[in-house]
């Protein structure tokens, strides 16, 4: 299913007992974020929650709507994201036909995907009201932790061209309110945002950008997925809801944005120029220090006139953004498996902040097989910024940590299988000695064969007799032992 608009979702969460309104007026500065700090903390991620009083604004916010299993999967419109995973796999899985009977059956699923591309529209909700004079303090922006320098939009999704292919990209960046017409563009190096501003300050060119909020989650969540180069993420988005995006033209700026947005700030990025910004409480539950990034200038707000302002907050795990990354990990992980038809499975643990540990389980089919899934995996995409990653045999849950744990203790030498290398980093990591790139360790968790040169015996794991404990079951049940 999709939504029509951020609305239509938070009538489903109230419906679903997945939301909370809060009714007493609370400050944007520290106040929203402290209470959901805790709330996000709960068993399971707790509710979303809906600010119905934010101080000095005339806009309720929502925040906490992706932090849980339960609400990602809603945003998606699915009961379960391996839906979704499922749906990605069997498009990778299609071959050309070999004959007529072969091209009749794949016409269907042609003609589903052809659906998926966004359209242009002469009008949105999003520009219901215009505001030709933008002022940013009257958006209730938060101010998430003590020590940051000052107020940020944390759930932006910024609209940005290539100057010379036009490729469209919207990715989502941090934007630290400056005044009432000037924010902060957090492009990190690594993002195609940032790749954008390179070529137009080689230009000499302004870059015009937009920047959306809310409307259909799923385009929210589409602005942080891991795309291959060049894929449209309206386009991603399209195919998670099963219904194209409309767009509308800019006021002030040569873009078109999603048309159900609730706000859309227009504006653009001069070459050249920079300001502080930062600190910053980021997800690695440390602040990111203040460094000088590009200043996007506001030239025009336009919102509905029952806009609601979405938020998150990052911090220390398990929080909103958890959620966000697995729906990554198991949708994504078709598309690697696909370039390595080795792998099994993928989990990204949550106090791993995404990219600092990754345990991925693969067919084992040869020496050092393990070696050569973790160089093609740091090659990959965002998991180049990949700092640990541990390589099990299939037979591993690698969503059971402590079976990861007792695989892992049982199958590495310390000097034999762990590697050391370096890479690009999150420009985030404190703990680099360079800006931008490290140390990297594998560590190789499988059973060694004696082509790796093992040549003791590898003794049998512990398992009880299936036949003795079938047996003994009755015994287990009438003392309450099994569950």
């Amino acid at each position: 299913m999709s939504y029509s608009s951020l609305n239509d979702f938070v009538e489903l969460l109230e419906k679903k007992g997945e939301l909370v309104r809060v009714k007493e007026e609370l400050d944007p500065v520290l106040e929203i974020t402290a209470v959901t700090d805790k709330v996000s903390k709960s068993p399971l991620g707790g509710k979303a929650l809906f600010f119905e009083k934010a101080k000095g604004s005339a806009y309720p916010v929502l925040i906490n709507a992706f932090g849980s299993y339960r609400r990602m999967s809603l945003s998606l419109g699915v009961e379960d994201l391996e839906e979704h995973a499922t749906a990605i796999q069997e498009l990778l899985d299609l071959k050309p036909p070999k004959g007529f009977m072969e091209k009749i059956k794949l016409l269907p699923k042609l003609a589903d995907i052809a659906k998926y591309p966004p359209v242009e529209v002469s009008k949105g909700a999003c520009q219901e009201v215009v505001e030709k004079d933008p002022d940013l303090n009257t958006l209730p922006v938060l101010k998430c932790w003590p020590q940051d320098g000052g107020r940020f939009f944390t759930l932006p999704l910024v609209y940005t061209l290539d100057p010379e292919t036009g490729i469209r990209n919207i990715g989502m960046y941090r934007m630290q309110i400056f005044d009432s017409k000037t924010t902060g563009m957090h492009w990190q190096v690594h993002h195609h945002g940032a790749a954008h501003h390179r070529i137009a300050e080689k230009m000499g060119k302004r870059l015009e950008c937009a920047v959306t909020l809310g409307g259909d989650p799923a385009l929210t969540y589409a602005s942080t997925a891991p795309l291959p180069d060049g894929m449209d993420e309206l386009l991603f988005a399209g195919f998670l809801r099963k219904k194209p995006v409309e767009l509308v033209k800019c006021k002030t700026v040569e873009l078109t944005v999603n048309a159900d947005a609730d706000f859309v700030l227009e504006g653009y990025v001069e070459p050249g120029e920079r300001r502080m910004e930062g600190p910053f409480g980021d997800h690695t539950g440390y602040y990111s220090l203040a460094e000088p990034y590009p200043v996007f200038h506001v030239t025009c707000i336009t919102h509905r006139k029952d806009a609601i302002y979405p938020a998150t907050i990052v911090g220390k795990p398990p929080m909103e953004d958890d959620y966000m990354g697995k729906a990554t990990e198991r949708l994504f992980l078709p598309i690697i498996q696909k370039v390595l038809p080795e792998v099994v499975d993928l989990d990204l643990p949550f106090d791993g902040i995404f990219h600092n540990l990754a345990i991925v389980s693969i067919k084992k089919q040869y020496p050092l097989h393990a070696r050569k899934v973790m160089f093609a995996l740091w090659g990959l995409g965002q998991m180049m910024l990949n700092k640990v990653m541990v390589i099990v045999d299939e037979d591993t849950n690698v969503h059971d940590y402590n079976q990861v744990l007792w695989r892992v203790g049982n199958c590495m030498d310390a000097k034999r299988d762990v590697f050391i290398t370096e890479g690009p980093l999150d420009v985030l990591d404190h703990t680099s000695p360079q800006w931008g790139w490290g140390g990297k360790m594998g560590i190789d968790g499988t059973r060694k064969w004696k082509e790796e040169g093992f040549d003791r015996e590898w003794p049998d794991e512990l398992w009880m007799d299936p036949k003795v404990e079938e047996k003994v079951k009755p015994i287990l049940q009438k003392y309450g032992f099994l569950k």
